[in-house]
């Protein structure tokens, strides 16, 4: 529809064809208009979707992978040349490229999505997977991919909360040689802020051993999949981890991708919003 006819459909007014609403109409009343015109001979709805909102309806349908889209502005220098070594290296025994060879590891990260297409001219910017990943500093072009932790002493959220902190790490752990880690990724930087409020040192015999209050694979789990899974495009909101003196939450920003529903996933269904975050995690363990 051309600017033109919609101007003319607005000047004649509603009919049985054209229902005229405000941009803050109610769905379930929207809904009613839309099931009333294909009870009868069709209509129109005279709004066009913004560039988020059909990037998000595309990756919903599965037809665009926000996680591979080039990040403007970024380049193979945004990435962490250590953790990139250590996991090709080390978690998946290739040869790499030799240090010099810009090229060879051009080509390398471009094959692994770790680099993505740029522009006309063929250049190449980190995709938004490769910056969680392996972003020395991710926070310069993604400020929303953090985790926000904040324990408070009742029941509710409230203003003076007893702790508060962001985990901001690339998702990827760094080890030395011996296999110690030496910067921690994501996850890891959560679980140590949230341990003191989490967990109660006890001494067994001689042996001091940490209690937790949830199980630590549970928490870890539910910290992956809230990294793993969260709908990147929505920029305006971190993932939440709240503790309260009853319970822990931990909220990630966006809805179910691809048609998963709450029963669906009772019944064992699958889908990945992120799959090369996910296949990353998973070669980490």
């Amino acid at each position: 529809m051309t600017k033109t006819e919609l101007l003319e459909l607005i000047r004649n007014g509603e009919s049985s064809f054209v229902e005229l609403k405000r941009d803050d109409i109610d769905s379930r009343a929207l809904a009613k208009e839309l099931v009333a015109f294909s009870n009868f001979e069709g209509g129109t709805l005279s709004r066009e979707a913004d560039t988020a909102e059909l990037q998000r309806l595309f990756q919903r349908r599965g037809s665009v992978r926000f996680e591979t889209q080039p990040v403007t502005g970024s380049s193979i220098a945004d990435l962490s040349r250590p953790r990139l070594t250590e996991y090709f290296a080390t978690i998946r025994s290739q040869v790499l490229p030799e240090n010099d060879d810009a090229d060879g590891w051009e080509r390398l990260l471009h094959n692994t999505e770790i680099l993505a297409a740029s522009g006309a001219d063929g250049g190449r910017a980190c995709s938004v997977a490769g910056l969680l990943l392996f972003g020395a500093s991710h926070k310069r072009f993604l400020p929303h991919a953090t985790i926000d932790i904040a324990v408070f002493p009742g029941t509710e959220k409230e203003y003076n909360a007893n702790f508060r902190d962001t985990a901001n790490s690339p998702l990827v752990r760094l080890c030395n040689e011996q296999g110690d880690i030496v910067s921690p990724g994501m996850v890891d930087q959560a679980l140590s802020m949230l341990q003191p409020h989490l967990s109660t040192e006890m001494l067994e015999g001689a042996v001091r051993t940490r209690k937790w209050d949830y199980p630590k694979a549970a928490l870890r789990e539910a910290l992956v999949n809230a990294v793993v899974h969260r709908d990147y495009l929505l920029s305006a909101t971190s993932i939440e981890v709240s503790v309260y003196a009853d319970r822990m939450e931990v909220i990630s920003p966006g809805k179910p991708p691809n048609k998963i529903n709450p029963d669906r996933m009772r019944a064992g269904c699958r889908a990945a919003r992120n799959q090369l975050l996910k296949d990353v995690l998973r070669d980490y363990g």
